[in-house]
Formats: C-alpha cells, structure tokens, sequence
C-alpha cells in the first residue's frame, strides 16, 4: 500500500527529467529545506558531482567538490528517521551527510539500487516516479574519473515545484530574482574588464586628428640597412657597407653622354674594365667548349652501349632460331657496306617468310585454283555417272556378289592373294545423306517419356490453386453477404 504523500517537484538535468515525489508528512523538516532551496534556485547549475556504479547518485554541493553545501535553517539539521522509510530497491532520494548524525545540509542522493545499508544513517524523503528512473540510471552509467566524478558530470538546469505543502515558505530570494542579480553581476563584470581594457589602452598620437587640443606629431620612417643577416652564417657580424658607385650615382652618369668630358683616369679605367669583360667572355666560352665536349663524350658512349645491346639481341635472337653466326653475319655486313638496323633485318626476315619481296608482287596461286577447278570437275563427273548408272545398279550388284564369292574361295583353291588394291573410287563424292521419314513416332514418345517444367505455369498453376483455397475457406465460413447467428 502506497503511503499518503503531499509535495511532488520535477528536477530537469542534462540527461533528461526526473520526477520526485516527496513524503513531506514523514520528514516534515528535510522536504521544507528541499522545496525552499527549490524555489530559491539554490541547485540552478548544480552538478552531480559523485556516481557510485551500482548503488548511488550525488548531487546538491554548489561548489562542486563535494564539500560544500548549505541549509535555510542556517546550520545543519537533525535526521528525521522513520521506521517505515527504507531504502529497498533504486530510485530512492535520501539526504548526504558528513558521516556523523545530524549534519544534513544542501546534497541528497538518489538510489541505483537496494541500499539496506543506509538504513537509518540517512534521512529517506522521497523516491522517483515513472520512467523518469531511466534517466538516473543513466548518470550511473557515465564515464568515471578520479573519486567517482563524472568526466563530463550532468547538470541540474532547475527545478520544478509541481506540488508545495507547505504555503507558508517565503523565499529569502526567488529564482527569477537571483538569475536576474546573476546576470546583473556577469554585466557589471563585463563592464569592469572593458573599463580596464580601455585604461590600459595607449593613445596612438601619430594618428591624424582634426581636434583642436591634438597636434600631429612628425612621422619619421627609419631607413633600414640593405642586409639579409639571415643568409649568413653569422647573424651578429656587422652589415658590409656598398660601394660609392651603388649608393650614389657618378655626376658623369647624370649628364648626357655628348657632354661628358674625357679626363685622364677615364681611358686607364676603360682599359681595366675592357680587359676584365675580355677575361670574362673568354672564360664563359671554355665553360661552353667543355660542356661540349662533355656532352658529346657522354653521347658516344650511350650510342655505343645502344649499339652493343643490339647485337646481343640479334645474337640471342639469331641463336634461337638456328641463324647464321656473329662472324658470318659481320663479314656478310662488310662486303654489302650497307647500315641496316635491326628492325629491318627482322622485317626483311618476315617478308621472305610470307613471300612479300617486293611491293605489289604476290605468291602464285595458279595451282591452287588449278586443284580446286580439278576438283570441281570430278564432282560434275561424278554426278552425271549416277545418273547414267542408275538402270545398271542390278548388273553391278550382281557382279560385284560374284567377285566377292571368288576372293572368299580364291585361299580355300591355293591360290595367291592379290592384295590390297588402291581405292582410286570416286563414287563417294556422288553419295548424298537420306533419313527415314519421321511418321511422328518419335515426337509422341518424347511427349509422353519426357515433362517440360515451365517456372511461369508452376507460378500461375501456385496462384490459382491459393486462389481456390481461399475460396473455399471463404464458402466455409458464409461467404460476403452471408447470414450471420
């Protein structure tokens, strides 16, 4: 028999709802703490900071830590054990202690499964309702860290009071009113941080102003050496300083060339420079002479490798086939003079064998078609001898029965044998290929010997036979439009 309740909250988590009902009669104290923490929104963002696999949930510390926690009585309160509060099977809600008595404060805990053990050591003041237990087992299954915390702990978004017993609780502040001094504060902080950001700023005074108390100060580009320090192998050695003729430019360069006047150090110059240009270009023209000769060298030699892989593949080509040696060949070569490479040789090899010397010219084939029109008489010959032949084919049966019996008696007489005469008979040729007329015999045996097994009529045969079954129970049972009793 369910015990009589009064008060019901729904506490919406990450993972989903869970519905308690709380036994406010019973613990009269802890459930009036509870519901005004509730309304307070004390446990706003509140996580479930310990899961013990198996046996229990814990949640209520707003710190976080598991430490922490806090009653609206001002301090701890005492327990309110009762005799008929047991902690049987899962989903029990029971308030957390310090593991002394009477110090419950803010954390509770919920059951995952029968804790007879926490038997009067923890105040029992309500139990989940309904299919919302599924969402508590499933804390429970969450992955763990160091002392049974949650890697990723769910959180209380809020709670919900769905039924209050008790009228007379006046929050010290509401949760609309703390979330609104939450967001107040976050607010003011903002507004502190961008205070300090904008103190700590410098004035750029470089910047063109129009303003009356602000002047522009002077902007001074700082000329940078010509060096890349990254490019030496020292960083730290002072930059090589450019000669006069980079940096500045000759007067003589900046006047016209007709005007320029000749001095004395300008044709010793001049020498110099023709002198250093000639010992240029003669170096760079036996830089190109070398890299001629280097590039012809390296050319004879790929054409003499080239040249000795082909003979060795003429050679093994020639060994195969049962040719002409190396040496024959070579002297055939010297006395022609002729460069043939060895892709015409073979090509050569294939025209003679296909009888292809020349373009245009073909093989006789005279006397093919000669054997062939020979033929082709004898076949003519042959047809009309049968058609000659026809009234003397008694006569020759007759004859041909008498030389039969001759040659049977020919050994019993002594006589020698003759032996095995040629077959020079033509006649063959004449015979033609006749069958008895079909009196239909044979096609009534195969229908009634043999059964053609057509799928499509197994299938129609398989329909129409449900279809009558159906038909029938149908019948059986009355049929549409029957009379039913």
């Amino acid at each position: 028999m369910a015990l009589p309740t009064n008060g019901r909250v729904i506490i919406d988590t990450t993972v989903g709802e869970i519905d308690v009902e709380l036994w406010s009669k019973e613990t009269p104290k802890t459930c009036r703490n509870f519901i005004q923490l509730a309304l307070e929104g004390y446990y706003d963002n509140v996580i479930f900071h310990r899961v013990v696999p198996g046996f229990l949930v814990q949640t209520g510390d707003k710190t976080g830590t598991g430490g922490g926690g806090e009653s609206v009585y001002g301090e701890p309160f005492e327990d309110e054990i009762h005799p008929r509060l047991r902690l049987p099977h899962r989903g029990i809600v029971a308030m957390a202690n310090n593991g002394t008595k009477n110090s419950n404060d803010s954390q509770f805990i919920i059951t995952l499964d029968r804790a007879d053990e926490l038997h009067g050591k923890h105040t029992v003041f309500g139990r989940c309702m309904g299919d919302t237990i599924y969402n508590v087992m499933k804390i429970g299954e969450m992955e763990l860290g160091d002392n049974g915390r949650p890697v990723y702990p769910p959180k209380i978004r809020s709670i919900r009071i769905v039924d209050n017993p008790y009228d007379d609780i006046v929050p010290r502040i509401t949760a609309a009113e703390k979330r609104a001094q939450q967001r107040a504060r976050e607010e003011a902080q903002r507004e502190r941080e961008e205070a300090e950001r904008r103190k700590g700023a410098k004035k750029n005074v470089q910047l063109l102003s129009f303003g009356e108390d602000e002047e522009a100060a002077p902007v001074t580009i700082a000329k940078k050496a010509i060096v890349r320090p990254d490019l030496v192998d020292d960083p730290q050695a002072a930059a090589v300083p450019l000669p006069d003729f980079v940096t500045k430019p000759s007067a003589a360069a900046s006047k016209p060339r007709a005007a320029a006047e000749p001095t004395a150090e300008a044709p010793v110059e001049s020498k110099k420079k023709k002198k250093k240009t000639d010992g240029d270009q003669g170096d760079i023209t036996k830089i190109r002479e070398k890299h001629a000769q280097e590039a012809a060298s390296s050319m004879t030699s790929r054409q003499a490798e080239i040249a000795k892989m082909e003979a060795d593949i003429r050679a093994i080509a020639r060994k195969r086939d049962g040719g002409d040696s190396d040496e024959e060949l070579e002297a055939l070569r010297k006395s022609k003079k002729t460069k043939t490479s060895y892709l015409q040789e073979e090509l050569g090899r294939y025209a003679k064998g296909r009888g292809l010397h020349a373009k245009g010219k073909r093989r006789d084939e005279g006397d093919v078609l000669k054997a062939l029109s020979a033929f082709r008489g004898k076949l003519a010959r042959v047809e009309v001898e049968d058609e000659v032949m026809e009234g003397a084919g008694d006569e020759d049966g007759e004859k041909a029965g008498q030389d039969a019996e001759a040659d049977a008696e020919a050994p019993k007489l002594g006589l020698e044998d003759p032996g095995i005469e040629v077959d020079d008979d033509a006649g063959f040729m004449g015979h033609a290929l006749h069958f008895p007329k079909d009196d239909g015999e044979e096609s009534r045996k195969a229908e009634r010997d043999y059964e053609v097994i057509d799928p499509r009529q197994r299938g129609a045969r398989a329909k129409e036979e449900e279809r009558e079954r159906k038909r029938v129970q149908k019948a059986k049972a009355g049929g549409r439009g029957g009379r039913r009793y």
